[in-house]
This record gives C-alpha cells, sequence and structure tokens, in this order.
C-alpha cells in the first residue's frame, strides 16, 4: 500500500562510534555474547553467526558528549526466553552490571550499558496471541522482571555465553527533541504504525503489527540539539526493506517531503528531524 512501510521492515545493523576498539570488542564478545565475523585496523562486525548486527568503528579522539539528541539503547532480541535466561546467567557469571530489568508484557529485557555508555537491551518477545491489550490497542507496561521464572527455563550442558543463532536487534530506541515532528517522520513519511504512545514523553512505532521497531523518548532530549559530528554514540542504524523497489518507494517519499538523502555505498541514508541518521537496504 503506498505510504505504509513494507510489513517485513526490520531493524539491521547497529553502526557505533566508539574509543577504544579492542576494549569494545572485548566486552561485547565476553560479556554480551557476540562472535566476531571480521575485523580491520579500525572497525570490527559482530553479530551471532548470521548477518552483521553491530558494526564498530573506533575514533579514538571522538568526544563523548551529554544533553542531546541520539542513541537511547539498541535492543538485542534473543529467540527464546531459554536464550535469554542464558544471557542472564552469564551476565552474571561474569559479574556484568544491569542498569535495570522490565517486564513489558510484550517482552522480558534486561538493560546495561557499554564501555562508552551506549545502552543495550537484550530481551526476548512473547508469542504475539500473550501480548497486551487494553480496548483494543496495544499496551507494553514496565512490571517487575521475573528474574527466578526466567532462571527456572533449562539450561543444557556445554551452554556458553555465545548469542544464540537467530538473534537480531530487534529495534532501537532514539532521544528525539520532539514527538509530533518525529512521529510525523517515522509514520507519516516512512510510514510506520504507531502503536503506543507510553506517557507523555514516549512513542513506539513499528512495521507489520510489530510491538516496535522503533522508540523514540524526550525524556532527557526535549527540544535539544543533535550531538555535532563524529562523536562517540549511534552513526546510523540500517532499516532493511524486502527489496530495491521498496528502498527507492521510501527515499521518495522522503524526498517528497523535502528531506535530504545521502547516497551511500549501503543505500540511501536519511536523517530523521533529530538527526539520527537512518540507512535503507534492501535485503
Amino acid at each position: 500500500m503506498d505510504g505504509v512501510i513494507a510489513p517485513s521492515t526490520s531493524v539491521g545493523g547497529v553502526h557505533l562510534t566508539i574509543a577504544d576498539l579492542s576494549r569494545s570488542v572485548e566486552f561485547y564478545e565476553a560479556q554480551i555474547g557476540f562472535t566476531v565475523h571480521r575485523r580491520d585496523d579500525r572497525t570490527a562486525w559482530l553479530g551471532a553467526g548470521g548477518p552483521d548486527l553491530l558494526i564498530l568503528t573506533q575514533s579514538a579522539t571522538a568526544p563523548r558528549v551529554r544533553g542531546t539528541t541520539g542513541l537511547y539503547h539498541f535492543a538485542t532480541l534473543v529467540p527464546s526466553r531459554a536464550d535469554l535466561a542464558r544471557s542472564l546467567r552469564h551476565l552474571t557469571a561474569m559479574r556484568t552490571v544491569l542498569q535495570g530489568a522490565a517486564d513489558h508484557g510484550v517482552s522480558e529485557s534486561l538493560y546495561l550499558a557499554d564501555p562508552d555508555g551506549n545502552g543495550i537491551e537484550i530481551y526476548r518477545d512473547r508469542p504475539r496471541e500473550q501480548w497486551p491489550y487494553e480496548r483494543g490497542q496495544l499496551h507494553m507496561t514496565t512490571d517487575p522482571f521475573d528474574f527466578d521464572g526466567v532462571l527456572s527455563e533449562p539450561s543444557h550442558a556445554g551452554d556458553s555465553g555465545a548469542l544464540a543463532r537467530g538473534t537480531t536487534i530487534g529495534h532501537v530506541h532514539l532521544r528525539v527533541a520532539s514527538l509530533p515532528d518525529s512521529e510525523r517522520f517515522y509514520v507519516g513519511v516512512l510510514g510506520f504504525e504507531l502503536t503506543q504512545r507510553f506517557g507523555p514523553g514516549a512513542l513506539f512505532v513499528a512495521a507489520g503489527g510489530y510491538h516496535h521497531h522503533i522508540g523514540l523518548n524526550i525524556w532527557e532530549s526535549a527540544g535539544q540539539a543533535p550531538p555535532p559530528p563524529g562523536v562517540i554514540g549511534l552513526h546510523h542504524f540500517e532499516l532493511r526493506l524486502p527489496d530495491v523497489a521498496t528502498v527507492e518507494a521510501v527515499a521518495a517519499r522522503a524526498r517528497a517531503a523535502g528531506i535530504p538523502i545521502e547516497e551511500t555505498a549501503e543505500g540511501p541514508l536519511i536523517r530523521d528531524p533529530a538527526q539520527n541518521a537512518i540507512v535503507l537496504r534492501a535485503t
């Protein structure tokens, strides 16, 4: 349908600028369980044995900034509750500091940060038929995490801390300056569905009936400027679309809305009103 993003749209690789490549690779391998797919002097491509999920590029002189728009967290989606239990056991064994944990009704989530302060979520989805609705609308919650229940999931001899094959980037959550401006961009231009307004400070959008592919909040960034180029944090993330024609259709809607497009080797790059960068890629 014209103006509606393809139902199979998903989040692809998340590209981060970090200060020390060796330190970050060690963290993501040892603490989180990512696998290094390949690496050069400045960049490492990580995942779970399938597509690249996390791309880390070193910039030793890049500053860290606060009080701007940008990444809130990227969310690593594991295939099952047993896989989430395996991650939790491994994080505990490694004495990794968690920043939080929550039951969102649609999912169960663990929260932490990498050595540069980039936010990370590790989560598993509940089956869609179990998602909570109120008056026909999706109703994500922030309830206590069931540590005992998750840890009661069976473990298996030989379980390692590695992320399970089939792990993906489920969503990204962004700091933005204005929710109305962001809604006009993600819903009105890109064609996502608005799935939930979460209080006065956040909203969630998705494709294909998912709970959210993009989270947007103004909790600490309302009215704030974007970060200057080249700082520590999110460089861009990928939206994976089913084919080249679909990429071109989304890019055409952006052009019609007066949104500049930068052509890159990966695909068209566009920026939301908070200047968070998105590359449109055909799968």
